[in-house]
């Protein structure tokens, strides 16, 4: 076995490691801890890619001495490797650009507490995408889920207490079902581990044994990692949860938590159940329904928002939706635009929370629209940071939004049934997308009208250099993944092949 390999490995510890050493720390060791831990696995994850880019192939590690299908072990492919990496990106910016707020924020007694959410919240998620062991995924949602609530209520300001209860109820709802459905699927076949559970599943499909109990299982564990995830109509714990968090805690929930679950979603989907049965099950048309109804429904309520915080997070539930709408058409094409949006969603989301900071900042920290004029001359980089942010979910040429939604207009072709709805409703959500987000932005960049009163001296406030140094990498990612989208493309490609 290549050294390479015990990587993913090593990543899931360092993280979990770090948090149990910043809980001795005081706030800024413990933020520098992190940020070192992120640094560290953000390359491991870049060599663990390498290694599988080398090789063509995916790989299991052996997690203790006992092997398949007993003990526990973790799966990396090109998938698995591009994702992480991906995440640990979005995770160093973030808490980068939010690092000056979450020290203003947040109560300096509670400052480390902060960044042991944090490592604990990219600890999970790398388990999310590394591990090859059912129950493990369980366990690691919850950590998951624990590390989201701490980093709501922290704050403990305005509304993130409720905010947090709120998350908290939902959550345990989708994290109950998803273990009923792991229970009855163990119950079935005997296994945990995914590969030998894909084989008892097939065995069974094949024989027609446990036909209900087997589509029990499939709508169980869609419907939990949906909750959990914010697909409409299970949505109505994001608008506050990201609205009212930190600048970092908004942008990782907003960016990253809710793409573990789904990622999760699509290995269970491949590695244990099978696509081809949620296929024929039907299931996939449930999830068709609720992403394309989200798509609609998630604009409409961004359009009637005057607070850009919660317009921002409204927008995550249309593009949820979009991610739902890319896996329920049933296609293997359909499939990589869902995955490529999980990155384009990641990438876009957080930098148009990091660059509203920015905005804010400038306009003696309100967040409505009326405030907001003029924002993108006081604030330059921000303004234009959310402005490119804006301009790629709406799916303008170059950026990464518009090659999503190019894939997911080719993959519609691939599904003669589908390919006219998902079509008609890509045109009618890229039209609200627009009209949101645009409307914001030109009133970023409209001067103040007559009679407003000018905003006093101490309301305008400087952005630091960590701040526009998050801005300016998050707009280079975004670009990266407009422009350089084909060999990303194929390596989702390449990976999803290895998921079968």
């Amino acid at each position: 076995m290549s050294f390479v390999q015990n990587f993913p490995f090593f990543s899931i510890i360092i993280a979990m490691f770090s948090g149990i050493v910043s809980s001795v720390l005081d706030g800024k060791k413990a933020r520098n801890v992190s940020l070192i831990m992120i640094a560290v696995t953000t390359v491991l994850s870049g060599m663990t890619l390498a290694f599988c880019l080398g090789t063509g192939e995916s790989y299991t590690f052996m997690m203790g001495h006992f092997p398949a299908p007993w003990g526990n072990e973790i799966r990396a492919g090109v998938l698995e490797g591009l994702t992480a990496m991906l995440f640990c990106v979005v995770m160093f910016l973030a808490v980068i650009g939010g690092m000056d707020h979450t020290a203003e924020d947040v109560d300096g007694k509670k400052l480390n507490l902060f960044y042991i959410m944090i490592d604990l919240m990219l600890s999970s998620l790398l388990a999310l995408v590394y591990t090859n062991d059912l129950f493990t995924a369980y366990v690691f949602v919850e950590i998951n889920t624990i590390a989201g609530c701490g980093l709501i209520m922290i704050r403990q300001k305005g509304r993130s207490m409720s905010a947090a209860i709120r998350y908290m109820i939902m959550s345990q709802l989708g994290s109950g079902l998803f273990l009923i459905g792991l229970s009855i699927l163990y119950d079935v076949t005997g296994h945990l581990l995914m590969s030998p559970a894909k084989e008892s599943v097939e065995a069974l499909v094949a024989a027609g044994s446990y036909r209900i109990p087997m589509l029990v299982i499939m709508a169980v564990i869609s419907v939990g990692l949906a909750i959990k995830s914010g697909l409409y109509p299970f949505h109505y714990w994001i608008p506050d949860t990201y609205g009212y968090a930190t600048p970092t805690a908004s942008a990782v929930l907003s960016g990253l938590v809710s793409k573990g679950y789904i990622f999760l979603l699509i290995k269970i989907f491949y590695r244990v159940l099978g696509y081809d049965n949620l296929v024929s099950s039907q299931m996939i048309n449930v999830l068709y329904i609720f992403g394309v109804t989200g798509m609609v429904m998630g604009s409409l309520h961004a359009i009637h928002e005057t607070d850009t915080r919660r317009m921002i997070a409204y927008s995550s539930v249309a593009q949820i939706g979009y991610i739902y709408m890319g896996m329920g058409l049933g296609t293997s094409f359909g499939m990589v635009a869902a995955v490529f949006h999980i990155f384009t969603h990641s990438a876009t989301k957080a930098l148009l929370f990091i660059s509203a900071v920015g905005l804010y900042e400038v306009s003696g920290d309100k967040k409505d629209f009326v405030s907001l004029r003029g924002a993108a001359y006081r604030n330059p980089l921000a303004g234009v940071g959310f402005a490119i942010g804006s301009l790629s979910m709406v799916g303008f040429p170059m950026l990464s939004g518009f090659i999503s939604k190019l894939l997911f207009a080719t993959s519609a072709l691939e599904s003669p049934r589908k390919m006219l709805p998902t079509l008609i409703v890509l045109a009618v959500s890229t039209t609200l997308n627009a009209i949101y987000f645009l409307r914001l932005v030109i009133t970023l960049y409209s001067k103040p009208r007559e009679g407003d009163r000018p905003l006093p001296e101490q309301a305008v406030r400087k952005s630091s250099r960590k701040l526009k140094v998050a801005i300016l990498c998050f707009i280079g990612l975004n670009l990266v993944l407009g422009t350089a989208s084909q060999p990303i493309v194929q390596a989702i490609t390449d990976g999803l092949a290895m998921f079968k």
